[in-house]
């Protein structure tokens, strides 16, 4: 058994959750429960970042609150969670959770001890949308790469990290894989950046331009830059600075998988290892990168005007896993992708209800009619040994960070068995059951039927338990209606021969016009 630790970002909460950060979640989600089901002892952890300027700008503008006007969209990003079936063990808000201060002024102190923070004067170009200052040769066009939005000239006198310190044992530790960054071409941007040499950082903000929200400054007047505090929640979750049993369990004695957007790659590739260098703690094992999600190839923003709402979504179909379905599938897992309303009617109408529901049904029902829905023994068969080969094939998929594949995967053996369900076409044999045969005929038409129905419900069995990290919640569906338990562990035994199947097997059904 492996110690895991599997992380989301932690997104601003300066307006509502939209669909391009449920993406990010059921990512991080499925590794999660797949994680589980090998067996390993998994902490999941998500959260919002409540302290940014931006989200103070935001509350300013709608006159409200900071305090109020953060703990209202915080609430709406916990709650999406549960919308969409998340099972984390935590949700760090970093303006309310009691232990963050504590986390970060001792991540704040270690490298303050180790040397690694000074004070400097500063005047620079800042993006408040991504916390960040931009050297003029970062610009495009004299506008943030990232907001196209026009930067402030900021001079203040802060503390700065030494970062330009780490950059030789961060090019050891990606080259070696011992900081594993996936897919690769986002391994090379990192590396690209780290080979052009690394400059110092500021990891404070003047007390006023912040408007006194955030992290203080351990025995200072000032403020914790914003990344520095929110990056520290990873450690938060396991108390560092306060009870660090878990800690010491999942950080210091496990694998730190961090899920996060190609925005942030380089906060979490580059400047988080090096904190944690400096303060004496492990980097990060592996930090999965996925693509935006897009809408007419426009990245989706929540002051872009063009979010999407999840919750809407969820609603509309009663399921998360509509939703969780597209994602995972139809949007490559390091990639950027498009969602539209019609696509995702027709992942769930075509793809889900039309092939995986549509089979159940067909084998479902005829095994009721025919054998009062008790499974006879499972033959020896090329199509059951191709079922048995489909974990493998799901597990490399991850392996890979390639989870649209691993459903690709799973949906290709679907269209197998349905093209092997008409070929065979048992409801022939069913219906010849019913006429005048010899004994002998009778045995051999039912030890056919028996086997087509047989080997099919071992194959949706074997779906079943695949899309158990992908759709929890229809996995489990077809599980009882298969009349077997949803397992704990994918080497769980699978004992079809012989159970009670139930006939009721609508999974996906049509969804109500709006």
């Amino acid at each position: 058994m492996n110690k895991i630790y599997i992380t989301t970002s932690i997104p601003y909460v300066n307006a509502a959750p939209h669909v391009g950060f449920a993406l990010e979640l059921v990512q991080a989600d499925a590794y999660a429960r797949h994680f589980r089901l090998l067996g390993h002892d998994v902490r999941f952890q998500c959260g919002t970042d409540d302290n940014s300027l931006k989200n103070v700008r935001s509350a300013e503008a709608a006159g409200v609150p900071v305090k109020d006007f953060v703990n209202a969209n915080a609430d709406r990003f916990e709650h999406l969670g549960g919308l969409l079936d998340i099972s984390n063990e935590e949700f760090v808000r970093t303006s309310r959770d009691q232990r963050h201060i504590a986390c970060v002024h001792a991540l704040w102190k270690a490298c303050a001890g180790n040397g690694d923070l000074y004070r400097k004067a500063y005047e620079g170009l800042y993006c408040v949308g991504c916390e960040q200052f931009y050297e003029p040769s970062e610009l495009d066009d004299g506008r943030c790469p990232e907001h196209g939005i026009a930067l402030e000239t900021i001079r203040e006198e802060n503390w700065f990290f030494r970062l330009s310190r780490y950059g030789d044992r961060l090019l050891e530790l990606i080259e070696t894989g011992e900081l594993r960054i996936v897919p690769a071409h986002r391994r090379n941007e990192v590396l690209a950046l780290l080979r052009r040499g690394l400059t110092d950082i500021s990891v404070s903000r003047s007390a006023e331009r912040a408007r006194g929200w955030g992290v203080p400054v351990p025995d200072g007047d000032e403020v914790v830059y914003v990344w520095f505090d929110a990056l520290a929640n990873y450690l938060t979750g396991l108390g560092h600075g306060s009870d660090e049993t878990l800690l010491q369990r999942y950080w210091n004695g496990g694998q730190r998988i961090h899920v996060v957007g190609k925005g942030i790659s380089k906060f979490h590739a580059i400047y988080w290892p090096a904190i944690l260098l400096s303060a004496g703690l492990p980097p990060p094992s592996s930090i999965l990168v996925h693509g935006y999600v897009t809408v007419d190839g426009r990245k989706i923003g929540k002051s872009a005007g063009n979010g999407i709402d999840p919750e809407r979504i969820i609603q509309s179909y009663a399921t998360p896993d509509a939703l969780r379905y597209y994602l995972l599938r139809h949007i490559r897992s390091g990639d950027d992708g498009d969602f539209s309303a019609e696509r995702l009617e027709a992942a769930w109408s075509g793809e889900l209800a039309g092939q995986l529901g549509n089979l159940a049904n067909r084998v479902l029902a005829l095994l009721s009619t025919s054998f009062d829905g008790i499974v006879p023994p499972v033959p020896d068969s090329a199509f059951v040994d191709e079922a048995a080969r489909l974990p493998g094939k799901v597990a490399e998929a991850f392996d890979a960070y390639e989870l649209h594949v691993g459903l690709a995967d799973i949906f290709a053996f679907i269209g197998e068995a349905n093209r092997r369900f008409t070929q065979r076409a048992p409801w022939a044999d069913a219906k010849a059951l019913l006429a005048d045969l010899t004994p002998e005929d009778r045995k051999a038409t039912a030890a056919r039927l028996g086997a087509s129905l047989a080997e099919q419900v071992y194959g949706l069995a074997i779906i079943a338990r695949c899309l158990l990290p992908f759709l929890p919640s229809s996995a489990a569906k077809l599980h009882s209606r298969l009349g077997i338990p949803s397992p704990r562990l994918y080497r769980a035994p699978l004992i079809i021969g012989g159970v009670k199947a139930a006939p009721q097997a609508v999974l996906f059904p049509h969804r109500a016009a709006a």
